[in-house]
């Protein structure tokens, strides 16, 4: 695996894993935003919109054209083999996103908060986000997500008790702050998007779990009973807000709703409420010790 990962094999899954991500949605989202188009009534706003969507998809993936104008924060998920370098493999990711962004399948997107320049390359301090877990030997695997500014503008962080919203530290009070939130992004966040939710932690481990319920299925089920009800709840209540796509009416306003729970401590109670916009994009590239790989 280590000669591999220094291989051409590997810079070219990667350039792979990054385009198509750009430029195709997988599958269960693009299911997801067909059913809402159908569930929308005939001639109206939110299915214009939803069947502009899904022609904008088809033709990204015919032209390899990137979906949005918004490339995105590229966050990876990269489940190492202990014993692998995690340096190379690093330096092989920075080498993927300088070519895939010369080559116009991501915009310029990482900006110095300081002097206000653009490094040109997609390469800056904590750009792209890269998290190395461990993985079993033998198999390398990459989740990558492109997160766009707009839905990320739009994510926000409660401390429960909430006064103004009656929202106590228990699963009514998350509910109450969840539609807040949805309420007060409207259609800023590009809906119909997902939601990504951590219930606990603290404020940093809260918005990296919240992030991370983007790696599950469209149509997965969440195997924690109350974890689950909540997020049927969540989904329901939210579509019945009329926000719809675009925040221009609707009865799809979320595709799904993911929920995860951490452990807190006793003083503080964090919702935390990531979200996704419609143009979901995220892929997983899998390399095995033979230099097989694929994209999915």
């Amino acid at each position: 695996m280590d000669e591999i990962i220094r291989s051409q094999i590997f810079d070219d899954a990667l350039y792979e894993l990054i385009t198509r991500t750009a430029t195709e949605l997988p599958e269960d989202v693009v299911r997801a935003l067909e059913q809402a188009r159908e569930d929308e009534d005939e001639g109206s706003t939110a299915r214009v919109v939803l069947s502009k969507y899904l022609e904008n998809i088809d033709l990204a993936t015919k032209r390899k054209a990137p979906l949005c104008q918004d490339t995105g924060l590229p966050l990876f998920y990269i489940s190492l083999p202990g014993c692998m370098p995690k340096d190379v493999v690093k330096e092989k990711i920075h080498l993927a996103l300088i070519r895939a962004t010369e080559k116009q399948y991501l915009r310029p997107n990482a900006v110095d908060p300081l002097t206000g320049r653009n490094s040109g390359n997609n390469i800056g301090t904590g750009f792209p986000a890269l998290y190395f877990h461990d993985s079993r030997p033998g198999e390398l695997v990459i989740d990558l997500i492109l997160k766009g500014g707009g839905s990320e503008n739009v994510s926000t962080q409660y401390s429960l008790p909430h006064k103004e919203l009656d929202a106590a530290r228990d699963l009514e009070g998350v509910r109450r702050v969840v539609l807040d939130a949805v309420v007060k992004a409207g259609g800023k966040g590009c809906p119909p998007g997902v939601l990504g939710i951590s219930i606990g932690g603290d404020r940093e481990s809260g918005y990296r779990a919240a992030k991370k319920q983007f790696l599950r299925q469209i149509d997965d089920t969440n195997s924690h009973p109350l974890l689950r009800g909540l997020e049927e709840r969540l989904f329901d209540d939210i579509n019945s807000l009329g926000i719809g796509p675009q925040g221009l009416g609707g009865k799809t306003t979320v595709l799904a709703v993911k929920v995860t729970a951490l452990h807190r401590l006793p003083a503080s109670y964090f919702v935390t409420v990531s979200y996704m916009c419609w143009a979901f994009r995220r892929r997983r590239l899998v390399l095995d010790n033979k230099g097989q790989y694929r994209i999915e």
